[in-house]
C-alpha cells in the first residue's frame, strides 16, 4: 500500500464520502456524499437526528469504518481516496486522531498522569517524556493538581477534561468529540466547549463535535447538519454573535 499522500491545508476535509451496508435490494446508504471542512483551530458542532448517518460519519472520519467511496484527508493528509490510502490505520488512531467520547473511559487502577501518558508510552516514546507531557496538558486544563489522583476520585468534569488532555497527548491534528457534554449540567458542558475552543486554537486542531446537547450547540461557530446521509452546512450562534 501506498505512503501517506499529503495535500495542501490542514484540518479535516471529506468529500463526496459514501458508505453503504449490505448488497443488492436490502443494501442501506447510511452516507450518500458527505462534505465537511473544518481548518486547523476550528470546532464546529455536527447535529441530526437518530439514524441520519452520524455515528456512520464519525466511525468513517476515525477510521473504524471505511468508506464505500469519496475522499478524506485528516492534517493535511488523504488518508482515504477510494479506498485507504496508509499503511496502519491502527497507528492512524492513536497518533493522529484524538478521541473524546461522552463517558470519560479512564483506565480506573491507573492515576491521572498515566492514563494520560498511556497512548505515547505505546507509541514508544520514553515513559519520563510521555508523563512530562501528560503534566504539562493537565496544568494546561487546570487539573494539574489531580494528577496523581485516580479517576475515582475526580469529579465528572474533571475526568473530562483529563479525557480531552489524553485525546491531545499526542499533539493530533484532529479531535472527534462524541457527546463530549451529556452527562454534564450546564456549567460544566459550556466549560468543557470553552476548553475544546481553547486547546483548538493552542494546540492547531481541528475539531468536530456530534451532539444533541442544546446548552452547548449555540457556542458553535459553524454546524453540519446532517440528513439522510448528507451534511448542510449552516451559521451558527456562535459566529453571529461576535
Amino acid at each position: 500500500m501506498a505512503d501517506v499522500e499529503s495535500t495542501p491545508g490542514e484540518g479535516i476535509h471529506i468529500e463526496g464520502l459514501r458508505k453503504r451496508y449490505g448488497r443488492g435490494e436490502t443494501a442501506v446508504d447510511a452516507l450518500k456524499g458527505a462534505d465537511i471542512a473544518v481548518a486547523a483551530g476550528e470546532v464546529v458542532g455536527l447535529v441530526g437526528p437518530s439514524g441520519s448517518g452520524k455515528s456512520t460519519l464519525l466511525k468513517c472520519l476515525g477510521a473504524v469504518t471505511e468508506p464505500s467511496g469519496g475522499r478524506m484527508t485528516l492534517g493535511g493528509r488523504v488518508i482515504y481516496d477510494e479506498g485507504w490510502r496508509i499503511p496502519d490505520l491502527r497507528a492512524l488512531r492513536r497518533d493522529r486522531i484524538g478521541f473524546v467520547f461522552q463517558a470519560p473511559h479512564l483506565i480506573p487502577f491507573l492515576n491521572v498522569t498515566d492514563n494520560v501518558a498511556l497512548l505515547p508510552m505505546l507509541a514508544g516514546h520514553a515513559n519520563a517524556d510521555a508523563r512530562a507531557r501528560a503534566r504539562e496538558l493537565l496544568e494546561a486544563l487546570d487539573v494539574g493538581h489531580r494528577a496523581q489522583a485516580m479517576p475515582s476520585q475526580l469529579s465528572g468534569g474533571e475526568q473530562q477534561r483529563v479525557a480531552i488532555a489524553r485525546a491531545l497527548v499526542s499533539r493530533p491534528p484532529v479531535i472527534l468529540a462524541d457527546e463530549p457534554t451529556a452527562p454534564l449540567d450546564s456549567e460544566r458542558a459550556l466549560g468543557v466547549i470553552g476548553i475544546l475552543n481553547r486547546m483548538a486554537r493552542e494546540y492547531r486542531t481541528a475539531v468536530i463535535v456530534v451532539t444533541h446537547d442544546e446548552k452547548i450547540i449555540p457556542t458553535f461557530e459553524r454546524i453540519y447538519h446532517i440528513r439522510d446521509g448528507r451534511t448542510h452546512e449552516e451559521l451558527g450562534e456562535g459566529r453571529m454573535s461576535t
